[in-house]
């Protein structure tokens, strides 16, 4: 019996949200002063260093985006209770979606520099909206903005495939995949960012516009 998921399930919706996690990424720490949008766990080893070090300001300055990542949880959260028993052609993860979409491509009018820590608050709080809101990939537990999780899971099932499960091998396949696409993202931030400047992040709402069309498939 073949198996239905959630559109927001689908690989495709995962490829391309991890796409856009990746790009994400590579744009704050390359564009905006060394920060990671995503896993907040690089930005408080950061702080910890700094302020080991003494450099108060500096390390206090990574609490922005940590804060603001918590709040976009609070944020994913709400919406669902909100929306989430709502039936229609739009599902409450589009709402969100759509809320994604617009702080990425308002980001990119911001001029780099003075207005940075305001932009890393924006991206942050986009992360969290989506790793909290897309948490699943044809059923199993995902993330589209880190890859800690993936990498645990991917080689998780690689090892069951090789002790002589031969299911484990499409789930293995599967969590590899989105990592190969986390990583392409991070690649073409890191290509366009030399070329394009603050200009950079407009390509994460062209491809979270992507997941969101592939969503509205039945």
């Amino acid at each position: 019996m073949r198996k239905t998921y959630q559109p927001s399930e689908s690989f495709a919706a995962a490829a391309l949200l991890a796409l856009s996690g990746g790009l994400l990424d590579a744009y704050t720490y390359l564009c905006r002063g060394g920060v990671f949008a995503n896993a907040q766990t690089g930005n408080m080893v950061l702080l910890a260093v700094r302020a080991a070090e003494g450099a108060w300001q500096t390390a206090l300055g990574y609490l922005i985006p940590i804060g603001a990542f918590a709040l976009g949880v609070l944020a994913a959260e709400w919406a669902r209770r909100r929306w989430g028993e709502r039936a229609g052609v739009l599902h409450w993860r589009h709402t969100v979606l759509a809320l994604e979409i617009l702080l990425a491509a308002a980001a990119a009018w911001v001029p780099l520099g003075r207005w940075d820590s305001g932009v890393n608050v924006a991206v942050s709080f986009v992360c969290a909206l989506q790793v909290q809101t897309f948490r699943k990939v044809r059923g199993r537990a995902f993330a589209s903005t880190m890859c800690t999780g993936n990498l645990r899971s991917g080689t998780e099932a690689l090892s069951r495939w090789i002790s002589g499960e031969p299911d484990a091998a499409r789930t293995a396949g599967c969590y590899f995949a989105v990592i190969a696409c986390f990583l392409a993202g991070a690649a073409l931030g890191g290509a366009l960012a030399p070329r394009l400047g603050q200009w950079t992040v407009l390509a994460a709402p062209v491809l979270q516009a992507g997941a969101f069309l592939q969503m509205c498939r039945r």
